[in-house]
C-alpha cells in the first residue's frame, strides 16, 4: 500500500509515519503541505502510474492549499478520486467534519493522536 502523509509540521509527519511503519506499512511518502502533496500526486500520474497512492493522511490547516482543498482536488480528479483519505487534524467544527464526510473521507482523526487511535480508525475504515 502506498501512503502519502501531508502535514506542515515535520514532527506530526514523523509521528504518523512511525505509527504506520509499526502497523506494517513501508511505502510512505511525505508532503509538507497540500500544494506539495498535489504536486507529488500529479507528477506520479504524469509518469504513467494509474494508481498513485492508496491512502492519503492529511492535516486540515496548512498554509497554501489546506487539507480540505486537497481533499476536494483529489475527489474531482479522475486519476485519484477513489484514493482513501483520512483527515488528521485539530479542527472539530461540525460543519467542516460534515463537509469532509460528504466528500468521502474514510476517517477523521482528532489531534493529538496516538498509535491506538490511528490503528482503530484504519480498522474502522477497512484499511487494516
Amino acid at each position: 500500500m502506498k501512503i502519502l502523509i501531508v502535514d506542515d509540521k515535520a514532527s506530526i509527519r514523523s509521528a504518523m509515519k512511525t505509527i504506520l511503519v509499526r502497523l506494517g506499512f513501508s511505502d510512505i511518502t511525505e508532503a509538507v503541505d497540500g500544494e506539495d502533496a498535489w504536486h507529488r500526486i500529479n507528477e506520479a500520474v504524469k509518469k504513467g502510474r494509474s494508481h498513485v497512492f492508496d491512502l492519503i493522511v492529511s492535516d486540515m490547516e496548512m498554509p497554501g492549499m489546506t487539507g480540505l482543498e486537497l481533499l476536494r482536488a483529489v475527489r474531482t480528479s479522475p486519476d485519484v478520486r477513489k484514493t482513501s483519505f483520512i483527515m488528521a487534524t485539530t479542527v472539530t467544527a461540525r460543519q467542516i467534519i460534515l463537509e469532509t464526510m460528504r466528500l468521502g473521507i474514510q476517517a477523521y482523526i482528532i489531534k493529538p493522536f496516538d498509535a491506538d487511535m490511528v490503528e482503530l480508525k484504519l480498522k474502522q475504515a477497512g484499511i487494516l
